[in-house]
């Protein structure tokens, strides 16, 4: 059976997270073609939900490392 390192897990979890941080910070600073005010509105809730998943991959980074550094204790 294939075994990640909760290290790696956490590693990736933060890659995930600077990536969808990224997606909502050019979700809020790009204009929208059409320059409507419904346009504009759906544009910042769809950033908002990136930043909601960014803060979901920081959390599942902590998590994981926390846990991953708990398990050495034990372990050594």
């Amino acid at each position: 059976m294939l075994q990640i390192p909760i290290r790696f897990t956490a590693i990736a979890s933060l890659v995930f997270a600077a990536g969808c941080l990224w997606l909502a910070i050019d979700g809020f600073t790009s204009p929208p073609d059409n320059a409507g005010p419904e346009s504009i509105s759906g544009g910042r809730s769809f950033a908002w939900f990136w930043v909601f998943l960014a803060g979901v991959g920081l959390a599942m980074a902590w998590l994981s490392w926390k846990l991953g550094g708990r398990r050495q204790d034990e372990d050594g």
